[in-house]
């Protein structure tokens, strides 16, 4: 009998992320609380990730999976040792055509490390990489499941839409070229899992897959990183969006020209932006644009504590993404026992329900109507904020993720 023949054998889990800092994007979180729920369950849980490398609980084992790590250090840190590995010179051609080569050649190291010293795991839990490396390790006989957070094809829409000419769309649609790997490698993978329903019809529609046979396992929220802090009093008319500043994917300019539209209103309204935009980008200048400068707050690299504690200093809490394949800073705030209000892009729907106030994407009128209702009305904005949190607790904690993900490696491993 094999630990994965027995349901209460601990499993040994190695989870995969080709870049996984918490405050890189949703996959670091995911790998963060996932790795951290599955170890409290009970299973033993490598990572494998390349750089920038997550932040894990201590009883979680980091395996750290260099490679150039370029987007930080630049094309001009090429050493000469660096051209010993073929993987590194791909990786470096890669970035300084345009393209982005971090998915596929993380998967060409993970397999030359899994096949030497990757036999003892039950499961591989590939978290997005979709490279040819992870269908490769399916085919040398490892157990591997894919999770799959959303189609970045909506990414690569949603950029295209924005960009003002062609030199840049050119340059987006670069980019975005590992999409054809992606596709092709998802169409072979036997054990996809995603995060929502819409993410579910959405993968299945832009990678022409069945989409009833994705399964799908929610992601939680940390409740006890992520709670109400009473003894924090909400500063009068401040208002907080966590994003992606320059990511078109991430609606800030919307929230934005809501802000310029609500200063004659509140005129002490500020905006507390998590997420540091890139000097002279899009949103720099739309700020400039706009003249809201002194109404915006701008911060970046920050604990999780610090984020709760910024999230109890807000009034409410806006997400105005155009799409989320699941909406985890709507979910945290939430938990934090704040008022929200979202669009209706993707998957937030799913996670906010009736506990927070909706309005439709690319809208920054009902952007701003919305938060109006909410800073003048304190008694509907504690009510969101106690139905947000008993939401989240019921349906979004990581210890029934957990739960739900371990009993689907266990039927991955059955078949």
């Amino acid at each position: 009998m094999t630990a994965a023949d027995s349901v209460d054998t601990p499993l040994n889990i190695c989870l995969l992320g080709y870049r996984s800092a918490p405050y890189g994007g949703g996959q670091g979180i995911y790998l963060k609380y996932l790795s951290k729920a599955l170890v409290e369950a009970g299973h033993r849980v490598d990572v494998i990730s390349g750089q920038p490398y997550p932040h894990l609980d201590a009883r979680v084992s980091l395996i750290k999976m260099p490679g150039l790590n370029l987007f930080e250090t630049g094309l001009g840190s090429l050493r000469f040792h660096h051209l010993r590995s073929w993987t590194n010179i791909l990786e470096w051609t890669g970035k300084l055509t345009g393209a982005f080569a971090e998915p596929y050649c993380f998967g060409r190291r993970v397999l030359k490390y899994l096949r030497k010293s990757g036999r003892h795991y039950d499961i591989i839990h590939d978290n997005q990489c979709l490279s040819w490396g992870m269908l490769q390790l399916q085919q040398h006989g490892f157990p591997l499941v894919t999770t799959i957070h959303h189609p970045i094809t909506s990414d690569l829409e949603i950029a295209l839409n924005a960009a003002s000419n062609w030199r840049e769309r050119l340059l987006i649609r670069r980019w975005h070229s590992f999409l054809a790997m992606q596709k092709r490698v998802a169409q072979r993978l036997r054990h996809i899992v995603t995060v929502s329903e819409r993410s579910r019809r959405d993968i299945g529609r832009a990678f022409e897959l069945d989409a009833n046979a994705i399964s799908l396992v929610y992601n939680g929220i940390d409740t006890e990183e992520f709670r109400p802090r009473p003894e924090v009093t909400p500063i009068p008319c401040r208002i907080m969006a966590t994003a992606s500043a320059d990511a078109p994917l991430k609606g800030v300019r919307f929230l934005l020209q809501a802000v310029a539209q609500l200063r004659d209103q509140f005129p002490h309204l500020e905006l507390l932006m998590v997420g540091r935009p890139q000097p002279g980008g899009d949103t720099e200048q739309l700020i400039d644009q706009l003249g809201i400068a002194d109404s915006i707050r701008i911060v970046s690299g920050i604990s999780t504590e610090q984020l709760v504690t910024h999230y109890a200093e807000a009034q409410v809490v806006v997400v105005p993404s155009l799409y989320e394949g699941f909406g985890l800073p709507a979910g945290e705030a939430m938990a934090c026992g704040v008022a929200v209000v979202s669009t209706d892009g993707g998957a937030l729907p799913e996670v906010v329900g009736e506990a927070g106030l909706q309005v439709p994407v690319e809208d920054s009128a009902a952007i701003a109507d919305a938060v109006a209702t909410l800073l003048l009305n304190p008694l509907q904005r504690e009510q969101l904020a106690s139905a947000g949190r008993a939401r989240i607790l019921e349906c979004f904690c990581w210890r029934r993720a957990a739960a739900q993900m371990t009993d689907y490696y266990r039927e991955t491993l059955a078949r």
